[in-house]
């Protein structure tokens, strides 16, 4: 008995064993489990050095949303400036690299059925040092043919050089010139060749008055003047006002060069508009005014201007085309017709024709 007692209670123990130690091992795997479902520790934070030089950079050309990389968007190009209307006889209020033929054709009588023509061709060159200055020179030619008094002839006038200072603002553009002529064209003189001193007097009145100074070979003229233009909307309004102040240099006892000095002004508004990209329309008004009396007309006429003689009043009208030739080069070309509104234009029955052509680049 005893032994059978003493079995069962190493049966017993050994079960009681089992049991405890299988107990033990289900608790362990289940805490095991549990550790395995948690997120890992934190590690210890690192030096701000190094976690700046472990955060990537951002990339410059691709910004991440939401795992997806979108490229930069492009800085939007800044719009062409509007399209400027280019004046027929007045100054661009731009600085501008810029070569240019300028051809005014006048027909006129002497109100006694005799006529003549005469024509007056302007060449100019001007380029830009810096964005808003630009000197240039401009040289031109006269030739009056069949004239209703006084022989046929030809004259070379005075060049002009000097510059134009132009800025932008906005809508608005202004510009300044100062420039000289030289006194070196033909006609002039004490003895002057009668047919190149009939070309000068005939080239003053083909261009309406508004180149006085290139063709008084005799003087040495200073000129300074300025404008303004509103360009927006495909529209260009441009008012401008000249002095000239003339020294004279030979020709002292020459008839049509008495005065010591003379002061002279010109006073233009101009008025364009594009109807297409490639087409514009301008109109222009020119007033030309003496401020001092001269003693002798600059046309040989007569001595104390007379009134009629102190000013001219002239307009203009026609239509501009305009082509892009190449990367920053256009072609400009136009023509303009242009009436006499006063004397003493209105007692010869003036009519001009101006052929412009610009080489802008």
């Amino acid at each position: 008995m005893s032994r059978i007692k003493s079995r069962e209670q190493s049966h017993r123990h050994r079960f009681a064993f089992v049991v405890a130690s299988c107990g033990l091992l289900a608790t362990s795997a289940f805490a095991g489990s549990a550790r395995g479902e948690e997120p890992p520790a934190p590690p210890a934070a690192l030096p701000a050095a190094a976690a700046e030089a472990a955060v990537p950079a951002p990339a410059a050309t691709a910004v991440s949303t939401a795992g997806a990389s979108t490229p930069a968007t492009p800085a939007t190009p800044a719009p062409p400036p509007p399209p400027y209307s280019l004046p027929w006889q007045l100054r661009p209020a731009t600085a501008a690299n810029v070569l240019r033929s300028d051809t005014a054709i006048a027909l006129y009588d002497n109100g006694a059925g005799a006529s003549g023509s005469t024509v007056a061709s302007m060449f100019l060159a001007s380029y830009k040092v810096t964005p808003t200055l630009a000197p240039l020179v401009r040289i031109g030619v006269s030739q009056n043919n069949a004239p209703a008094t006084g022989a046929d002839g030809t004259s070379f006038v005075n060049p002009i050089v000097g510059a134009t200072y132009a800025k932008r603002i906005d809508s608005l553009r202004w510009a300044a010139f100062l420039g000289a002529t030289i006194p070196i064209g033909s006609g002039g003189g004490n003895i002057p060749d009668p047919g190149a001193a009939t070309a000068n007097a005939a080239g003053i009145r083909a261009r309406s008055a508004m180149d006085n100074a290139m063709f008084a070979v005799n003087y040495f003229t200073a000129i300074a003047g300025g404008g303004i233009a509103y360009v927006d909307h495909n529209l260009t309004v441009q008012l401008e006002a000249t002095l000239l102040q003339l020294f004279r240099v030979r020709g002292g006892t020459a008839p049509s060069s008495t005065d010591s000095t003379r002061t002279n002004s010109t006073v233009g508004l101009h008025a364009g508009y594009f109807i297409l990209p490639m087409l514009s329309v301008g109109g222009e008004l020119r007033y030309q005014r003496w401020l001092s009396t001269p003693t002798q007309s600059m046309m040989g006429v007569i001595s104390n201007f007379p009134g009629p003689n102190m000013d001219t009043l002239t307009m203009a009208i026609g239509p501009r085309a305009h082509f892009q030739v190449g990367k920053g080069f256009w072609l400009r070309p136009g023509i303009a017709y242009a009436h006499e509104l006063d004397m003493p234009l209105t007692t010869a029955s003036y009519n001009m024709v101006q052929v412009d052509v610009p080489f802008v680049f």
